[in-house]
């Protein structure tokens, strides 16, 4: 209870006066529709005279979607940490796998899910509910033509109506929840044969078509009363504008159909502008949600290009931005730093393949759609999804691309903060430094940022060194969640036990340290960058801090120093955090680095007083963690330098590095 009203006053201290009237009268809004005032209880009848044309091709391999098929009629899913869960068929789905919590079918907006005694882990029940096994099993009946499939989804559907009555329970909290739920069911409706299908036929058909058209109109009506504002326009409403779009693209069946389609086009064209920087880093200051960001554009691009909705030349050159980024910020091996928050959130499980990247497939979709062959040569392949998204067509478009090397990537984006240095990159012998001078994060709250101010990630030869840890939780657990978003997490020079940034929550930074970039430099002579943040200037005796990083035409010698003026001492911390694959040796002042193709030794500061320490795995204090996917750790190995400094300190870290195909 305590936590709950410490998180809405902080909530409320990152709000404005609009943002406050907004959620007082958000909060009247809701209070009248728990008692049944303005919601769509009886849906209006469906015109079934036109429907939206389908975008969706189909993948080259069958055999995989089959597999994932059969695991979903047997009642076996996985969700984030779970595998292979065994959950029904139907499964419960009010019930949090991973707690075994069943959430109370109360109204659904004012149910607090983020008290996880209330729901569990809220994004383990939300997982199952956005219904991507519904369009997986779509996918499986057209592919195969077996009815038992197409007759999943409709037991899928039928189950989830009685469980989940609208609007209530926690199914019915979240607008972005239900946008890519609505997705999923565009994609099975296109894959089932959209009217045509033949679970429609028949008496019993046709109750089932008036059903799921009625949940529809519910989840669309839902979602335009309750888009995300303010301070919490982030990717929430890109995704929920997706979502009314898409619906009002597919389903087309109601008078306010034409309203929805026109408010989100309008809507969709602003956001991919406001949300995304004209270098192409999307603001939220997280891989992923640039990952999913671009990934909805794509889908709202292909939509509306199937149904005569084309989006604007500044849509389409925004989203060739956005993959430029993602490429330019790609290792030889397909590999990008895990900054910011990452929940593991997809459209819909497009690839079933092993080791299926989500990144380098959205290069091959953009090689195809912008004629990018330096997109193709990051790509490699044009993957299951790409096929699946742009079908025939795509894929020919894909192949007649000749296979450009990537050597006219940018490497500095200065809006999103992101600066790339090395040599030899995309061939073998690859060194790749990236340094993040960037903001915190989007926004009042900058929900989905990381304290990680002048953070430093390295790869040499595809394999990840020096590491972003990444995310591991959300809502729950919260020792783990201020971890991994914190100071000690990243590479990065901490004070006096103190995160660069002041947290007020999950999903909330009350002051944010502010980073810019000083200088850069890349040229013949290699590379230089100087960076500084004020995250510290905020302590009784004031800290500044500023990173310079000087790197050789090769890469063989990298030099880091950091520069920390102020009048008093403090207690400094300098954490480097190391990918577990490497093998390590520390020897006094001297970490010896292994890896497959090459061997670094790292000089530490060496100064009076200053300890290190490898630390691996511990959890008093939690430090030495890496989280390659949302709800997994593992140990690795940080090495923390420790001392206690007074006055101006210039603490340098000097890399020499030797790669096997130098």
């Amino acid at each position: 209870m305590l936590a709950n009203l410490t998180w809405k006053l902080n909530r409320l201290r990152a709000m404005g006066a609009p943002e406050v009237a907004h959620r007082v009268g958000d909060a009247v809004r809701q209070r009248l529709q728990a008692r049944g005032i303005g919601l769509a209880l009886t849906p209006p009848p469906a015109s079934l005279a036109r429907f939206g044309q389908p975008w969706l091709g189909l993948p080259v391999d069958s055999a995989p979607h089959l597999a994932a098929a059969e695991r979903i009629l047997a009642g076996r899913f996985d969700v984030f940490a779970l595998r292979d869960a065994e959950l029904g068929f139907p499964p419960e789905w009010n019930r949090d796998p991973k707690t075994g919590t069943l959430a109370p079918v109360t109204f659904g907006k004012t149910l607090n899910y983020r008290d996880e005694a209330v729901v569990g882990d809220i994004k383990c029940l939300w997982e199952p509910n956005r219904h991507l096994m519904i369009s997986d099993l779509a996918m499986a009946y057209r592919l195969s033509g077996e009815m038992k499939h197409a007759q999943g989804v409709q037991t899928l559907l039928e189950s989830w109506w009685r469980q989940c009555p609208y609007p209530l329970g926690a199914n019915w909290s979240s607008a972005l929840e239900l946008a890519l739920r609505l997705v999923s069911w565009s994609h099975a409706w296109q894959l089932l044969g959209g009217l045509d299908s033949a679970l429609f036929q028949g008496a019993g058909g046709q109750a089932f078509l008036q059903r799921w058209l009625a949940s529809i109109y519910q989840h669309c009506h839902f979602i335009a009363g309750h888009l995300s504002r303010h301070s919490s326009a982030n990717n929430h409403l890109f995704g929920e504008l997706t979502g009314l779009h898409v619906a009002a693209l597919t389903w087309p069946c109601w008078p306010e159909s034409a309203d929805w389609l026109e408010r989100t086009e309008r809507e969709l064209e602003q956001q991919a502008l406001l949300q995304n920087g004209p270098d192409g880093v999307n603001r939220e200051q997280a891989i992923y949600y640039q990952h999913t960001v671009a990934d909805e554009m794509l889908l709202c691009l292909l939509a509306g290009r199937a149904n005569g909705r084309p989006r604007s030349s500044a849509f389409l050159q925004r989203l060739e931005s956005m993959l430029e980024f993602v490429a330019a910020m790609m290792n030889v091996a397909g590999g990008v730093p895990m900054i910011g928050d990452a929940d593991d959130a997809q459209l819909a499980n497009w690839d079933k393949a092993p080791g299926a990247n989500a990144y380098r497939s959205l290069l091959a979709s953009g090689a195809a759609l912008f004629a990018r062959g330096d997109f193709k040569r990051k790509a490699v392949v044009f993957d299951d999804k790409s096929a699946w998204l742009l079908g025939d067509a795509g894929r020919q478009a894909f192949d007649a691309l000749p296979s450009v090397a990537a050597t006219t990537l940018p490497r500095s984006f200065a809006d999103g903060g992101y600066y790339i240095m090395g040599a030899r990159f995309d061939t073998a012998s690859e060194v790749r430094l990236t340094g993040d001078a960037g903001p915190l994060g989007y926004l009042g709250i900058a929900a989905h940022g990381h304290a990680d101010a002048l953070a430093l990630t390295l790869s040499v030869a595809g394999q990840a060194v020096l590491v972003d840890p990444g995310t591991y939780a959300y809502h729950t657990q919260k020792q783990w969640r201020d971890y991994f978003r914190g100071t000690s997490a990243h590479n990065c020079v901490r004070i006096d036990g103190q995160d660069q940034s002041v947290s007020g929550g999950n999903f909330l930074w009350l002051r944010k340290a502010r980073a810019s970039c000083l200088a850069w430099r890349d040229d013949g002579q290699g590379q230089f960058w100087s960076a500084s943040h004020d995250g510290y200037m905020a302590l009784p005796d004031p800290l500044s801090h500023r990173r310079e990083v000087s790197v050789t035409h090769d890469a063989a010698c990298i030099v880091v120093e950091d520069i920390l003026e102020c009048q008093g001492t403090h207690d400094v911390e300098l954490f480097w955090h190391l990918d577990p694959q490497c093998q390590l040796r520390l020897d006094g002042t001297v970490l010896h680095v292994q890896g497959a193709a090459f061997s670094l030794e790292m000089h530490l500061p060496d100064l009076p007083g200053a300890t290190m320490a490898l630390v691996c795995g511990a959890e008093q204090p939690v430090l030495g963690w890496i989280s390659h996917r949302f709800d997994e750790k593992q140990a690795a190995p940080t090495l923390a330098w420790r001392a206690r400094l007074g006055g101006g300190s210039r603490l340098r870290t000097t890399l020499h590095l030797t790669v096997s195909d130098l």
